[in-house]
């Protein structure tokens, strides 16, 4: 396992506010939230970037949308609403180098790209 900082979340190494955990994804709120809920869905094994991926990759991948779902029925923004946004790359605005989902909920988002 590289030695990034969610790999240390993963490992316990550094302390997060969990959401989901399965012995493939975590989920943790963002200790530096966009919208009143903010969290992040990982999957534990270290994948850089959506490039990185691999065919090897497509059912993590599928996993990590479903436990998107589970999610946002146990925090209860199901219904009201969603976005999941992924960063690629630098200047994309992806601050860590290991593949993470951004799933905002709890206000209006309106029109604007975030």
């Amino acid at each position: 396992m590289e030695e990034c900082t969610f790999c240390k979340i993963v490992k316990g190494e550094i302390p997060s506010s969990k959401v989901y955990e399965d012995d493939q994804i975590l989920a943790f709120n963002d200790i530096n939230p966009a919208a009143p809920i903010h969290v992040l869905v990982i999957p534990k094994k270290h994948i850089k970037s959506l490039i990185e991926l691999t065919p090897d990759d497509e059912l993590l991948i599928g996993k990590i949308y479903t436990v998107i779902n589970k999610i946002a029925e146990k925090l209860n923004f199901k219904d009201s609403g969603f976005r999941v946004i992924v960063n690629c790359g630098k200047d994309a605005g992806q601050e860590v180098e290991h593949l993470h989902f951004h799933v905002l909920a709890g206000a209006k988002f309106g029109d604007k790209i975030v």
